[in-house]
């Protein structure tokens, strides 16, 4: 039995396809458009997955769509009617868009689906629609390696729901209790990513990486006006200070009085101001995350739990449930936002909709493969494509591979890695990398505005060795974290202290501290976003780290993602070999090719290129 679920119309759409409850392909849409973040209808995605399984439209048993927009058409017309000025009227005028983008989904799903397949509307399979939260649930669940186990789900918002609780049991998925729009951790977060002169729903993660070099001042504010918070985690939001219910921005003048003016300029400098609000809201976050895995424990008894929606991906959050909550162990779905709706929807279908048992190994292992669910290009068709540019290159067997490029990272140069399946969720994992020596005390700033042409002050993230994780960073060796999302502090023995001078600094004077003997991953506060790296799931970027680690007896690499700043992560060798030849990288490795950059023939490179992408 073939399913295909879809995500759309929102941000990252997606496609995934199920066969007997195996996980067979899921990719975003943005990887094959080029566009980021891309909302549209994902026909790419959807062409990929079929063709990966190698069917069509017409062998597809159900068709499901992550989202039910009539619902949240009803709760927007109750918001509209409590919180606009105008009520109704306002109503009136935001209509036409979700007329023609929500109420007719179901006629444009069809018709693009038909579009794909050659063939006519009745002719598809059926077409269902599954819950928002539901599908974040089920895509949390289902794929993790738990019999039974408590389930979180955190976003902006899905049809009302902005934070859901679930309890999962065998192919059993059951809805214990939510908190509703407009009261939302998710858009919170998002006011704050806002009001400090980020892009909303892709501006989160800097605001993120900029919290430790900040102090939490505006704490205590964040309490007294905008948030109550009760002890169980629980919340609602002063709507007064936002405008996101009813307007065009996030946050409103009384928000800009509140916290001394209006909101940063996007591009402008980021000054201590901005440093201080994001830890202050990461603080806030923390608490109300770690609240309420409290109450959920206390409630279900269970000794594991899972996690989906925008807010899992705060790894730092993550971190601190995993090590201060009352679980034996979490589970965060890698695709945690509205991509991975489309693979919870299919879940959803197989598991709920026609009942099918759930088998779990016992062995620890998720689900997902690691997350390699997208493309992959054979050594044949790379060959094709660098020839065709005229790229010298040179060929090598896997070991060889291995150990000559171990050799090229210790000596401090940066290498583009494309091998294997593409990743699905927004994190490199080892399949489209920059990767480079943790070591390297200039290896952060080469990276950052060298080759990603982005803010100094992000953060970069450690790919070790599994087995080796506990030697480097405080967390315990049970504990697996393969995709990214769990922040660990770096462990004593490898922490460089800080002398009196440099205690004194603040914000980003702090960046050119060395933290630790790897450097390139320390952050500010002694902390990294650590991926543990597994032989089964990719064996070729095991045996890359187990080469250099033989070299310099170090087991971990800089990790991340192929692209630069604006632009989504590279998905086809066209895609590497372009962000290639456009940055400082050193050398690329495609498949089983080798190019290093002296090398190369001239590139036309266009000085204004990076116009064509969104760079905020």
């Amino acid at each position: 039995m073939y399913i295909l679920g879809i995500s759309a119309y929102y941000h990252d759409s997606a496609a995934a396809l199920i066969s007997d409850g195996e996980i067979i392909a899921a990719v975003q849409e943005e990887r094959f458009s080029r566009k980021k973040h891309d909302a549209r209808f994902p026909v790419n995605a959807v062409k990929h997955c079929l063709a990966e399984s190698g069917v069509t439209i017409n062998d597809i048993d159900s068709i499901v769509f992550y989202d039910k927009p009539l619902v949240k058409f009803e709760r927007l017309l109750e918001t509209y009617l409590a919180y606009a000025p105008n009520g109704f009227r306002s109503f009136l005028a935001a209509m036409p868009v979700w007329l023609k983008e929500k109420l007719f989904l179901k006629t444009t799903l069809k018709k693009e689906l038909a579009a794909i397949g050659g063939c006519k509307v009745p002719d598809l399979p059926p077409l269902l629609f599954a819950e928002h939260h539901q599908s974040h649930a089920a895509s949390a669940f289902f794929p993790s390696p738990y019999e039974k186990a408590s389930v979180l789900c955190l976003d902006g918002v899905g049809e009302w729901a902005t934070t859901s609780v679930w309890l999962g049991d065998g192919n059993k998925l059951t809805a214990e209790w939510e908190i509703d729009f407009p009261h939302s951790l998710g858009l919170l977060y998002s006011a704050f990513t806002y009001y400090t002169g980020f892009r909303v729903n892709s501006g989160e993660y800097k605001l993120m990486g900029l919290a430790p070099y900040g102090e939490p001042k505006y704490v205590d504010l964040i309490y007294d006006h905008l948030l109550d918070l009760k002890e169980d985690g629980t919340f609602r939001l002063d709507m007064s200070y936002f405008n996101y219910a009813t307007g065009l921005t996030m946050t409103n003048r009384k928000f800009d009085r509140l916290f001394g003016g209006p909101p940063r300029t996007a591009e402008s400098e980021v000054t201590q101001r901005e440093m201080d609000i994001a830890r202050s809201i990461q603080v806030v976050t923390e608490d109300v995350v770690l609240r309420l895995a409290k109450t959920i424990q206390k409630e279900h008894k269970t000794d594991y739990l899972c996690m989906a929606g925008g807010v899992a991906l705060n790894c730092v959050a993550n971190g601190r449930i995993l090590r201060e909550g009352p679980f034996k162990d979490i589970w965060i779905q890698p695709a945690a936002g509205d991509a991975g709706g489309a693979l919870g929807a299919a879940l959803a279908v197989w598991y709920q909709f026609n009942d099918k048992p759930r088998s779990i190994k016992g062995n620890g292992k998720d689900m997902m493969k690691g997350s390699y669910l997208g493309s992959e290009y054979s050594n044949d068709k790379i060959k094709e494509y660098l020839d065709s540019v005229g790229a010298k290159y040179e060929c090598l067997e896997d070991n060889d591979l291995s150990e000559r490029l171990a050799d090229i990272l210790a000596d401090e140069n940066v290498a583009g890695w494309f091998r294997g399946r593409m990743e699905f969720g927004p994190r490199a994992l080892g399949g489209r990398s920059i990767i480079g020596d943790p070591r390297s005390q200039k290896m952060q700033s080469v990276m950052n505005l060298k080759i990603k042409y982005r803010e100094s002050f992000r953060p970069f993230a450690p790919a070790i060795l599994t087995e080796r994780v506990s030697d480097y960073f405080q967390i315990d060796q049970s504990h697996k974290s393969p995709y990214m999302l769990i922040v660990a502090p770096i462990k004593e023995e490898h922490r460089i202290p800080m002398t009196e001078e440099q205690q004194k600094l603040f914000g980003i004077e702090k960046l050119n501290v060395p933290r630790s003997n790897l450097p390139a991953i320390t952050h500010v506060d002694y902390s990294a976003r650590l991926q543990t790296i597994h032989k089964d799931t990719n064996p070729g970027f095991y045996s890359l780290l187990t080469e250099f680690d033989k070299r310099t007896g170090c087991p971990v690499l800089v990790n991340t993602s192929f692209n630069v700043r604006g632009e989504p992560i590279v998905e086809s060798p066209e895609d590497a070999y372009r962000c290639f030849m456009r940055t400082e990288m050193d050398c690329l490795v495609l498949e089983n090719y080798l190019l290093k950059k002296e090398e190369q023939p001239k590139w036309e490179k266009n000085d204004s290129w990076m116009d064509e992408f969104d760079l905020d």
